[in-house]
């Protein structure tokens, strides 16, 4: 397994294309794997290419790919990097380390700082007699609800706050999502509703747009089951991983946390 960062010249037309489509943007990180062919699909239970975008404080913009080879970016550097800066061979313009190291080291008890881009959705019927359908989750607090659902089985859990970081007086049971923010450390942010057309279908009709939900997690964990977080950090969590959703980073807690 490689992570890998990229980062995004925005000031680029061909960066501002990729930023614009997910669709786009997919197809231009699986580029990156030329043995990989686009009707391969990953193994329901393997590692897979995953991909997040993630702007920090300088108003940068980072492309992050965990996947289970090295790529080759060299078309993205020449549409969204900065090919002169990258012409020297040992900055090629993105760096790639590989994830093993960092995965073996993961142990019971570690503390870490993790971020992830998600698209947090739930199965409803709004009528009796229609079947269910694949509704995105709106509220933070439903949102925050969806990962602390899944945190056992992914091999981590949410850290609580301490009574000190909390507005709610100490001894407080909260019973209500809206509170999960209150309770946990964890954050969400950076709603944002996405809707793009997917190419035509075999008989050449359009294939209907996709519409999806992201919203971005911040926080910090704790692990419980080792061997479950590699396999979280290497598969992803929930749905629309093509579209920059699921991948899950680990980061050193900084400062007294």
């Amino acid at each position: 397994m490689f992570l890998t960062r990229f980062r995004v010249n925005t000031a680029r037309p061909g960066a501002r294309r990729l930023l614009a489509s997910p669709q786009v943007l997919h197809a231009a990180v699986m580029a990156s794997f030329p043995g990989l062919l686009p009707s391969d699909m990953p193994a329901p239970d393997g590692p897979r290419v995953l991909w997040r975008l993630d702007q920090n404080a300088r108003a940068e913009v980072l492309l992050y790919i965990v996947s289970p080879a090295r790529p080759d970016l060299t078309h993205l550097v020449e549409q969204a990097g900065w090919p002169a800066a990258a012409a020297d061979p040992e900055t090629p313009g993105w760096q790639t380390k590989p994830y093993a190291p960092f995965l073996d080291r993961l142990a019971a008890g570690q503390k870490w700082a993790f971020r992830l881009t998600a698209n947090p959705v739930h199965h409803i019927r709004r009528k009796p007699d229609e079947p269910k359908k694949r509704t995105a989750h709106l509220n933070p607090g439903h949102q925050m609800a969806w990962l602390l659902d899944r945190q056992k089985d992914r091999g981590f859990r949410i850290l609580e706050k301490p009574d000190s970081k909390r507005l709610l007086p100490g001894g407080t049971t909260y019973k209500k999502h809206e509170h999960f923010g209150d309770q946990y450390e964890l954050t969400v942010r950076d709603k944002q509703g996405l809707s793009f057309d997917k190419s035509r279908s075999d008989d050449g009709t359009r294939k209907k747009p996709v519409t999806i939900v992201t919203v971005t997690f911040d926080g910090r964990l704790e692990v419980t089951d080792p061997a479950a977080l590699r396999r979280t950090l290497t598969q992803g969590i929930g749905k629309a991983k093509a579209y920059g959703c699921g991948l899950i980073t680990l980061a050193p807690l900084t400062g007294t946390e």
